[in-house]
């Protein structure tokens, strides 16, 4: 019988002696399996019981069952020992009052679960990119898992995830930007490589891992890339829906991987594996819950989205994956990556939907990459963005893993292989500044080689007691004597900030959120004869105001893009460097950037791609059409002492 209660959807079946057969279930051996409605086949384990009832928001089938969380599958057995001679009947309306009693409770009981604070301290555990990058396999996984448990977990690591490209197949030619080598389903959507996770075979999905990862008390992540695989979109492979079971239909038609996909959008740094979606059209609503119900289906409790963030920000898909996880009747945090450039106004769009949120690039194991955290984490700390109010809990703004113990290197396809190159000091150091500034603390080397040294650091009950209860951490601003130096932050960037800047002849070019001031000021700079150019007029320190200009032209569409048909396409350009030709300036890097790489001007090959355009408002704001985030340019060195022009 289906119910709707108090805000709530029970879908329950009661088996009765003689039942020959029961909806939405398979008869096996006596033994009645639930059916996936989300893919179509039968439950991991059975229910221990003869009634199931499975709450759900309403208008929204709740995800299939994991055995280990009771929110999903409440299994009720209703008894009743007979005596002697026939047993009275009871009157009928005694059994529907029971019966709705029943449904209301385990509406409040499931809706008070779901709606749960959590993530209400920094989260703790360990990460496989730091010493496999995306070679990990299930051996080595539930291994380091293992070890996680035993010795970490007492100290609050409890969350052990895959990184990125499980669904990769690891064989000769795939590589972090390869094409063809991904497993997708019938509905475009990614499985784990079968040869690397041979238990994955049983369901094309990770319920056995994540139930294995439960069983040790621990919680299972795993990485994500955000939009849809170039794959599925080439495949043009159908949508789910998750309500029929069926390919999503909306206005008489049945929509596809080629109608959501945004060619023009693919990630930066891995265009040939994925690209947005739209989400304002039904379609791209429809795949991205169909992604994220089976990763509820497959007991996943943490997920870390990447090329959603950062100069690769996309925060309609942030949000619209945040409102999508409210609608599970569990929680499952929200992790959001990269953090290159990430800056005080732009977190303050987006922190709110999310539990983690990266503010730099890349932390590998050198000193360099370490000590860029000090100024960003100061600014955040400054603007009360530490513990502030995130996806049904908390958000904390994330410093990156802890590279320590064994490692490998970055975008390999190799395992761990070397020690850290930073040393015990330095791992100390940076131990301390994650656990003040109450970065979440993930742990990246390979736990079966965890020496004793490393352990110390990682168990110091000292910061794990700050990383957890300390309250109002700010800078401690430099003192001499009896002088305070009255060096502030606001919370806004500072002269230093972006950490990470653009270089040219004395120039630093960033982006940040449209709404901060530093990135008004770009105007048109015609030319007699010439194209126009893109400037932006700055005071240096002396005063005196300088103009910095790129040139610009039309974009150069190839044989096989589309033609701007649309009236926002038609004010959109490239930047392009004056004397080379076809070289456009890039809005993100072509591949991954650490903390502490400080980024030239990027020009490559002019093409129609969002990462090339840019688009410049009656605000005097200049926009990128991929990210959404604006320009900013200021001058690293004193300008002299007359009005300057640079053009580029």
């Amino acid at each position: 019988k289906l119910h709707h209660m108090h805000g709530c959807t029970i879908h329950a079946t009661i088996l009765t002696p003689g039942t020959a057969h029961v909806p939405h279930r398979i008869a096996q051996n006596d033994t009645t399996f639930p059916l996936c409605p989300t893919t179509g086949r039968p439950n991991s384990q059975p229910p221990p019981a003869s009634i199931i009832a499975r709450p759900s928001p309403v208008h929204h089938r709740a995800a299939c069952a994991s055995p280990l969380h009771s929110a999903q599958l409440t299994s009720i057995r209703f008894g009743m020992e007979l005596g002697l001679g026939a047993p009275t009947s009871p009157p009928p309306w005694r059994g529907h009052l029971l019966f709705r009693a029943l449904v209301i409770f385990l509406c409040l009981w499931v809706t008070s679960e779901a709606n749960e604070q959590h993530v209400e301290l920094p989260p703790r555990g360990w990460n496989s990119y730091d010493s496999f990058s995306w070679t990990v396999d299930e051996n080595a996984y539930l291994q380091n898992a293992k070890i996680l448990a035993e010795k970490l977990l007492p100290h609050g690591y409890q969350y052990a995830v895959i990184d990125y490209l499980w669904y990769r197949r690891y064989v000769d030619g795939a590589y972090t930007d390869s094409y063809g080598f991904d497993n997708i389903d019938e509905w475009g959507r990614p499985f784990p490589d079968l040869q690397r996770f041979p238990s994955s075979k049983y369901d094309k999905g990770f319920s056995q891992i994540a139930n294995k990862v439960h069983e040790m008390g621990l919680k299972f992540g795993i990485h994500l890339m955000k939009g849809i695989s170039t794959q599925a979109v080439n495949a043009n492979t159908p949508i789910l829906d998750i309500e029929t079971g069926k390919p999503y239909v909306e206005n008489g038609r049945q929509w596809a991987a080629h109608d959501i996909g945004l060619t023009h959008k693919t990630c930066a740094w891995m265009p040939h594996g994925f690209m947005s979606v739209n989400t304002d059209i039904g379609a791209g609503w429809a795949f991205l819950r169909s992604l994220y119900r089976q990763y509820a289906d497959w007991g996943v409790d943490f997920v870390k989205v990447d090329c959603i963030f950062g100069t690769d920000y996309s925060p309609e898909e942030v949000i619209t994956i945040s409102q999508l996880l409210r609608e599970l009747d569990r929680p499952i945090v929200l992790s959001i990556s990269p953090g290159t450039e990430v800056t005080v106004p732009l977190a303050e769009n987006i922190s709110e939907h999310v539990n983690m949120y990266r503010i730099t690039g890349d932390d590998w194991d050198n000193w360099k990459d370490v000590s860029t955290h000090f100024t960003v984490t100061s600014a955040f700390a400054a603007a009360n963005k530490i513990g502030a109010t995130g996806l049904r809990g908390k958000s904390w703004p994330d410093l990156d893993m802890l590279p320590f113990g064994w490692l490998t290197d970055p975008g390999v396809n190799q395992g761990p292989h070397r020690p850290c190159n930073l040393t015990f000091d330095e791992q100390k150091a940076q131990m301390t500044l994650w656990s003040m500034a109450k970065s979440p603390l993930i742990y990246g080397g390979d736990l079966r080689h965890l020496d004793n040294s490393t352990f110390s650091i990682m168990t110091n009950p000292t910061l794990l007691k700050i990383n957890y209860y300390s309250k109002n951490n700010m800078e401690f601003h430099y003192v001499s004597g009896e002088t305070t130096s009255n060096t502030r932050h606001s919370g806004h960037l500072s002269p230093r900030y972006p950490v990470n800047p653009t270089k040219h002849d004395g120039m630093v070019v960033g982006l940040t959120s449209c709404t901060n001031d530093q990135a008004n000021g770009w105007f048109v700079f015609p030319q007699d004869g010439k194209s126009d150019h893109i400037c932006r007029i700055y005071e240096t320190e002396n005063g005196k105001n300088v103009s910095f200009c790129l040139g610009k032209t039309k974009p150069l569409l190839a044989s096989d893009d589309d033609i701007m048909e649309k009236e926002e396409d038609q004010t959109k350009f490239h930047l392009a460097v004056a004397d080379i030709n076809d070289s456009c300036l890039d809005a993100s890097a072509s591949r991954r950037r650490t903390a502490s790489e400080v980024k030239l001007l990027m020009f490559s090959r002019c093409k129609w791609h969002a990462r090339q355009m840019w688009e410049l408002n009656d605000k005097g704001n200049l926009v990128s059409s991929y990210s959404r985030l604006c320009a900013t340019v200021e001058s690293s060195k004193e300008a002299g002492n007359h009005d300057i022009i640079l053009f580029v």
